[in-house]
């Protein structure tokens, strides 16, 4: 028998992590506490787009990988990795499914054994929150009876370029013995480990992370917006300095941000030094007010984009490509996309949406799943490119569509109008 590891959470990071360590070697229990999750992964099912039914398929046979919703399946762990969601509530870090796990492996921690946070979450949760957990529920002590640490996921659904084995692993312990005993659990999982000094320095690596990446596209959103109004063309202009062989880094507009990364990574940042310090974090608020309000301003654009064309969005048909919330992905959470198609719903337009990457059984029932076929565009009386799944047919949609209005720089054209 090999090492047993426990990966709690079987989403977008904790299912490509189980895959991984089945092929490095360990005997992996994938626990989630959702049914339909579970009887999908035992049928062989995948529904992470970065894993295949195949993967999958090699590590059932492999008789190294059980998908459980039971606890007592993780008994007798050596390692534990937490991937939980840790969502927003009213603006307040939601931290209920680390508490659940926490509570939940407790009582299953044994002398040697070692536990990892990897759910993004603010500095201070794996030592402040997490510990008292599990010592409390295990009647032992770390880093005395056992190890704790945190390493921040990197997961980018639908890039194949980088991937978990070759993304740099940021690694932490509660104290040394814990920082070796999880650099060696990782350098099994990836190729480089990045060894921190704290814990907390782990989780703020993680915030910052996504932190820039945040208030850099709100910078290019809000350029979008007043370059619209100057008539000047923002994407001639962002790529004439991405000619910049320093001091320059491409981002460009969209519809908003999406995924479980971007709308609430900052916000825990933000959270956080509002609590501890009593000050605003004007970067991430101002951020979350323009990036918050681009799905709005898409629809704004669409409106007068109809007007102008004497059409009313009430009655109008518009075809939507793209929902998932990045390119390439299936990943639709907090997708600024659906956003978008909710807002026309709501204006009495007769939305139809074309995303083959989304699982249908995820989307709102009011959105009309459709094949973005010729016919299909020429019967709309817009056409908005929200996700540039580069599957779709741009040519066509320039050629076949009356009126395109294209949020993400894919289309040219007289009835091509860009964000």
């Amino acid at each position: 028998m090999g090492e047993k590891l426990v990966v709690v959470g079987q989403g977008y990071v904790g299912l490509p992590l189980a895959m991984r360590a089945v092929e490095a070697g360990f005997d992996v229990v994938g626990i989630d506490v959702d049914e339909w999750r579970v009887k999908r992964l035992d049928a062989g099912q995948s529904y992470v787009e970065d894993i295949g039914d195949d993967l999958l398929a090699a590590a059932h046979d492999s008789g190294r990988y059980l998908a459980s919703t039971d606890y007592a399946d993780a008994e007798t762990f050596d390692v534990c990795v937490i991937t939980v969601p840790t969502p927003l509530r009213e603006g307040v870090p939601d931290l209920r499914h680390i508490d659940s796990a926490g509570r939940s492996l407790a009582p299953l921690v044994r002398p040697g054994a070692t536990v990892i946070l990897e759910s993004t979450t603010y500095p201070g949760t794996t030592e402040e929150y997490l510990r008292p957990l599990l010592e409390e529920g295990s009647g032992l002590c770390t880093p005395e009876d056992f190890f704790l640490g945190y390493s921040p996921e990197r997961i980018d659904p639908g890039n194949s370029r980088w991937r978990l084995d070759n993304t740099p692993k940021v690694v932490s312990g509660i104290d040394d013995a814990s920082l070796e005993r999880i650099r060696a659990f990782y350098e099994r999982i990836v190729r480089e480990v990045v060894p921190v000094s704290s814990l907390q320095v782990a989780e703020l690596c993680k915030l910052l992370e996504n932190t820039f990446r945040h208030v850099n596209i709100a910078l290019v959103n809000e350029l979008s917006i007043f370059a619209e109004q100057l008539g000047i063309d923002v994407w001639e202009a962002i790529d004439a300095a991405s000619t910049k062989p320093f001091g320059y880094m491409r981002f460009t507009p969209g519809p908003g941000v999406g995924g479980h990364c971007l709308p609430i990574d900052p916000s825990y940042l933000s959270w956080k030094v509002k609590r501890s310090l009593g000050h605003n974090f004007r970067f991430v608020e101002l951020a979350n007010d323009i990036n918050d309000h681009m799905p709005e301003y898409v629809v704004h654009r669409l409106l007068l984009g109809l007007n102008q064309r004497s059409k009313p969005i009430r009655g109008s048909r518009v075809l939507v490509l793209g929902l998932a919330y990045k390119k390439n992905a299936g990943d639709c959470r907090e997708s600024p996309a659906i956003e978008v198609a909710r807002a026309l719903c709501k204006l009495g337009a007769e939305v139809r949406a074309a995303d083959p990457h989304v699982d249908t059984c995820l989307l709102p029932p009011e959105i009309e799943i459709v094949r973005p076929v010729e016919r299909e565009l020429e019967r709309a009386d817009a056409v908005v490119v929200l996700t540039d799944h580069d599957c779709f047919d741009y040519e066509l949609v320039q050629r076949a569509s009356g009126y395109v209005f294209d949020t993400r720089n894919r289309c040219r054209g007289v009835n091509v109008e860009r964000l």
